[in-house]
């Protein structure tokens, strides 16, 4: 019987599910990014105020205050007592993330993320190494340096070199030296290291990682014993060593995607074909029942057509 020829990534999702399925939580993650922008956006450029300030704190509708923890925690350590607003805005979002996933605001809100994305798509169309790869703990010593430096200088440290709030105000009052630092994200991303801004750099990333690490969204290797090892996945996922524990788990070994890593950005739910990958709840360990066949998948390249 003919090997099956193992098709390009991503090519076998969308002959299974379609273009718009294969890319459905990709468009949405889009499409909340430009709309988190645009809300920003909307006053200074049309005079429509729903949102007044940027990211890092925020008024909606002259009511709603919302303010980056991260941020507030440095305005702490720096001897800076915030107003009651700024306080209930970052306990709004503190509990908010802490529910759904802390690292939803790295793939769901972050205007970052299109540009790392676009590096990484630009890295594996050009077949370029992975390059340095820091290790993983770098962002959280980061993250760590950030405070101190705040407690010893009485600044809000990274508020002075945050590439997401300069990205807002170049946006209002003209880009300028913005544009070389995005641009050089990108290229870092691109030629350096592999998703290295938000993978091993970025403190903000560390700083939510931790807050959602015992989030209540989640997503779940379901059924994972329909996985063809085919790796799409892991080629697709930012933090693809969050994977394993959860694919290749057997038994009674949690389906659940458990890192504080995973951005639930739902790419390995789009680019799997056998629909492994669905999200859930972080109580819904028992998706996949004791029972399943614990034999090795057939690989992608020993399937018969």
């Amino acid at each position: 019987m003919t090997a099956r020829t193992r098709m390009p990534l991503g090519q076998e999702a969308i002959a299974t599910k379609g273009w718009l399925g294969a890319h459905k939580y990709l468009l949405l993650r889009r499409t909340s990014q430009l709309c988190f922008l645009m809300l920003f956006l909307l006053g200074p450029w049309f005079g429509i105020w729903i949102v007044q300030g940027t990211l890092a704190g925020s008024l909606t509708l002259g009511v709603l205050p919302l303010t980056d923890p991260f941020v507030f925690l440095q305005s702490l350590i720096a001897g800076h007592w915030p107003e009651l607003t700024a306080a209930i805005g970052a306990a709004i979002v503190l509990v908010t993330y802490a529910l759904i996933g802390g690292r939803v605001y790295c793939s769901w809100v972050c205007p970052i993320n299109p540009v790392t994305d676009g590096a990484h798509w630009l890295h594996r169309k050009l077949g370029l190494q992975k390059g340095w790869q820091p290790k993983r703990g770098t962002r959280l010593w980061i993250m760590a340096t950030v405070l101190i430096v705040s407690g010893l200088t009485g600044a809000i440290a990274w508020e002075l070199v945050n590439p997401i709030t300069m990205l807002h105000r170049g946006l209002v009052f003209g880009m300028g030296f913005v544009w070389a630092m995005v641009a050089a994200i990108f290229l870092f991303d691109l030629f350096v290291s592999r998703h290295g801004w938000c993978g091993h750099i970025c403190p903000v990333g560390a700083f939510y990682g931790l807050v959602g690490s015992k989030a209540l969204l989640r997503v779940s290797a379901a059924s994972r014993s329909a996985c063809d090892d085919c790796m799409d996945c892991y080629a697709v996922c930012p933090e693809n060593h969050v994977i394993s524990p959860a694919l290749k788990g057997k038994g009674d070994d949690t389906p659940l995607i458990l890192s504080p890593d995973c951005s639930n950005c739902g790419r390995c739910i789009d680019i799997c074909a056998e629909d492994v990958f669905k999200f859930t709840h972080r109580f819904d360990a028992l998706s996949v029942a004791p029972s399943e066949p614990t034999a090795a998948p057939q690989s992608r390249a020993s399937r018969p057509f």
